[in-house]
């Protein structure tokens, strides 16, 4: 699939999100939020549900916590447009209430196929019901900057999955805060050791993905895969992406959900 085969693929899935009236979180929507970012990356970070900002732009992280975001991002020297960013649940929970489990079920497709288009090496997990969906049974204090196999029923083929916190629970925890620092600075490390999983494991099918899986047999990287570029290794051109000093001024119903 060339990339623009994959932006096509992905748009259609967008204009299906747009539309869906498959759980009730439609009916005080907005505006949906599909995703955004590069159809060619190898990482893909899944968050959990739009909020206040996202909700009225359709786009996800653009309040405070995905002023964060990109924040962590710039520490690694990647920028937004390097990478992939969804949601589990891609309509604003009422309140930024925690998604409900069949509000995640009604979004999971959607959510399988843009992995499924995508393909990506890694998948960055923001939160808990995103780690839910991922990893489940793990709990988030304890799992947090470490990666396992993905399920391959969730999208994306001989695939590794790594957790973090989600950045809105670092506006209001600190430690989360130096935690998510560290946490992020293990990504590109993590994405190396997924492409070379990938590269030089053979054509096994993969066993199932779970706590009790710390190991799984990865797939070849097809050719499509190793032409697709990688996200940026160095700080790129352009403003400066380190952390803004001072505290950050509460606003809580302006955040993504904030849950942790």
């Amino acid at each position: 699939m060339t990339d623009d085969e994959r932006e096509a693929a992905l748009e259609a899935i967008a204009a299906e999100v747009r539309v869906c009236t498959s759980c009730r979180l439609h009916e005080g929507r907005t505006r949906a939020v599909p995703g955004e970012g590069s159809a060619s990356t190898e990482v893909v970070f899944v968050g959990e549900g739009p909020g206040f900002h996202e909700d009225r732009e359709g786009r996800p992280f653009v309040g405070r916590a995905g002023a964060l975001l990109t924040t962590l991002l710039g520490s690694v020297g990647w920028r937004r447009e390097d990478v992939f960013i969804t949601n589990v649940v891609k309509c604003r929970p009422p309140e930024n209430r925690d998604p409900a489990p069949d509000e995640i079920a009604a979004c999971a497709p959607y959510l399988r196929r843009q992995l499924e288009v995508l393909d990506p090496a890694l998948v960055v997990t923001l939160g808990r019901h995103s780690l839910g969906t991922f990893m489940p049974g793990a709990r988030i204090s304890q799992v947090h900057g470490t990666a396992r196999p993905a399920d391959p029923g969730r999208g994306p083929q001989a695939a590794l999955v790594f957790a973090m916190y989600h950045p809105a629970a670092a506006l209001r925890t600190p430690e989360i805060e130096r935690q998510c620092v560290i946490d992020m600075a293990a990504v590109p490390a993590t994405l190396a050791a997924a492409r070379a999983r990938r590269s030089s494991a053979g054509r096994a099918a993969p066993a199932p993905a779970g706590p009790a899986q710390p190991e799984m047999t990865m797939t070849d990287q097809t050719p499509d895969q190793a032409a697709r570029p990688a996200a940026a290794a160095t700080p790129p051109p352009g403003p400066d992406h380190s952390a803004p000093s001072g505290p950050v001024p509460a606003d809580p119903a302006a955040d993504q959900l904030t849950l942790f």
